[in-house]
């Protein structure tokens, strides 16, 4: 019997307009519920742009900022800060490689961007930030840091984190999740760990979680469940570590999936 469902959102849950159907999903979040199942978005998004998502529905796990913050409900449960020298050495490196990239620097309370970042790129950074604020200076910022992000349209993440590794290798967890976007986080924080600790926190084994990912980013959610899915649009190392490969993004295979697994555990009727 399953007991947790863990879903990334971009390229898996969400399709590609960033919506899901959410008729659909209230039917199989009731039916969550009545068999004591807990929900959890697993994502890169800010925790509160997540909450914006599933306005109106209660009790979900949110483990956003790539996985280094947990809310549930509009509290916040657990945070993993990033090392502040860490963080702002990395971004010095980022930008010696290219100082026109999209730098996102966050800490608990925000999305920090440079002041001098066109607004076409500040509406880019707002559809998964929902508190950003513009700096001059990456110094500026007084909060603690949780990770730093970068998007690059050029799609170079895997030589620009190669250039981040060479200089501070073992001291952060770096991850190219697609072409255009790295993450930044403390050493052992990713998806992975951070689902490790609520399985623990709610008491739930890995034989009793279901998984769904797409990205780099997702292979350790792979490693989390015994039934971990990856959608049929995910990169070839998700799908090579997940137990099974289920409909892609755009054909609601999260949901699809879950409704039926939801069906095998039902109780019979009398």
């Amino acid at each position: 019997m399953f007991k947790l469902v863990v879903s990334d959102l971009d390229g898996t849950f969400l399709n590609n307009e960033g919506e899901f159907e959410r008729e659909r999903f209230a039917d199989v979040y009731a039916q969550m519920k009545l068999q004591g199942v807990q929900f959890a978005a697993c994502t890169g998004k800010q925790c509160e742009r997540v909450e914006e998502l599933f306005e109106g529905f209660e009790g979900i796990w949110i483990l956003g900022d790539s996985a280094t913050r947990i809310k549930r409900d509009g509290k916040v449960v657990q945070e993993f800060t990033l090392a502040r020298e860490l963080a702002l050495q990395s971004i010095e490196e980022i930008e010696a490689f290219d100082p026109d990239m999209i730098v996102i620097a966050c800490t608990g309370d925000a999305a920090y961007v440079r002041d001098t970042l066109a607004e076409d790129h500040y509406n880019l950074v707002k559809r998964s930030y929902r508190e950003v604020i513009r700096v001059s200076s990456f110094a500026e910022i007084t909060g603690s840091f949780v990770k730093v992000t970068v998007f690059d349209a050029e799609g170079r993440s895997a030589e620009l984190r190669r250039r981040i590794e060479a200089k501070l290798e073992g001291q952060m967890y770096i991850v190219d999740s697609e072409p255009r976007w790295l993450d930044i986080t403390a050493l052992g924080t990713h998806k992975g760990e951070t689902v490790t600790k609520l399985q623990q926190m709610l008491g739930v084994t890995r034989e009793e979680t279901l998984s769904f990912g797409d990205g780099e980013n997702d292979v350790e959610l792979m490693q989390i469940a015994e039934f971990s899915f990856a959608v049929s649009n995910a990169c070839e190392n998700t799908k090579a570590a997940a137990a099974f490969v289920t409909k892609s993004n755009i054909e609601d295979g999260v949901l699809l999936t879950v409704e039926k697994m939801l069906r095998l555990q039902a109780p019979a009727r009398v």
